[in-house]
């Protein structure tokens, strides 16, 4: 088995727990807060991954150059950007649907990679992610009146474009995270995708804080006030994200996110395990295609 499945699956696990989590946190802090825990808190789990790569493993720093540094930037932005709205969409819809909205992200990551990597995508690829956004779509559908049309037009409701708003920000971060990555070109996989995480994640944490202070300063208390669980999310998410960037290291955007629709597994236990809320059988259905995409991924990419 190629490394950059196991991990894969791993930070989608990692992921789900800590968007389970940031859900949680929209309970006692805005939007902004939960967004931000997931970076501030995560700087400190960050800067260690890199400490032991480079202290206990051995493994030199990388030299950053400027292709580098402006990936970063576009690909913290991006990420922030699909954060919140992701967040936001937890307001509107139970917790899967919302998730769900936002998986369009391979698709979208094959696009992006196209136009800013020029990487193409093979046609099994293609026929996984087309099954699973299948398979999302009709998640999206699940709790209103099945019909063909309502497949189509919930497309252009208001949760649905804020989702999809979401995935095209991920496709986008997800594509900058694996350019900003090789672009350092060594020493390994690993210690490119721990360096780009903490320069990434401190200019996350910088750009959100300045953001806090000049408009929402209120939300600085209600983060303080709830440290214990944001420093849970802050670990879960470092070490997601550290998941994510040595697997699009490994392998092009678009594959890594089309295996990380696992995650809709993981949402669903959450959602009936967790949030106690019911799904039924245009869910289960979804889920089943996003699996059969996975599986097409996985035997013909």
């Amino acid at each position: 088995m190629e490394l950059w499945i196991p991990v894969t699956l791993a930070a989608a696990f990692l992921q789900n727990v800590r968007s389970a989590m940031q859900k949680h946190l929209k309970n006692v802090m805005g939007t902004t807060g939960a967004t931000f825990v997931r970076f501030g808190f995560g700087v400190p789990f960050a800067l260690f991954f890199v400490a032991v790569l480079n202290l206990a493993a051995g493994f030199p720093f990388p030299r950053p150059n400027l292709a580098f540094a402006l990936w970063c930037v576009v690909g913290g932005v991006s990420q922030i950007t699909a954060t919140f709205l992701l967040i936001h969409l937890f307001s509107y819809r139970n917790f899967a649907v919302g998730t769900a909205y936002s998986r369009t992200e391979p698709a979208q990551a094959a696009l992006f990679g196209l136009l800013f990597l020029g990487e193409s995508v093979s046609a099994g690829v293609i026929a996984a992610i087309a099954i699973s956004v299948f398979g999302v779509m009709l998640i999206s559908v699940a709790h209103v009146a099945f019909t063909w049309r309502t497949l189509v037009t919930s497309v252009f409701g208001r949760n649905a474009l804020i989702g999809l708003a979401s995935g095209t920000a991920f496709g986008i971060s997800a594509v900058a995270y694996r350019a900003a990555s090789l672009a350092l070109a060594g020493p390994n996989a690993l210690m490119q995708a721990a360096v780009t995480l903490a320069v990434v994640i401190l200019f996350q944490t910088v750009l959100m804080s300045a953001w806090m202070v000049w408009r929402d300063r209120s939300e600085i208390g209600r983060i303080a006030r709830a440290w214990r669980p944001s420093l849970v999310v802050g670990l879960v998410g470092a070490s997601a994200s550290f998941g994510w960037f040595f697997a699009m290291t490994l392998q092009q955007a678009a594959v890594v996110k089309s295996l990380a629709q696992i995650e809709m597994l993981f949402t669903f236990l959450s959602t009936v395990y967790f949030f106690k809320e019911r799904i039924n059988w245009l869910e289960i259905a979804g889920c089943v295609l996003i699996v059969c995409g996975i599986l097409t991924l996985l035997a013909f990419r």
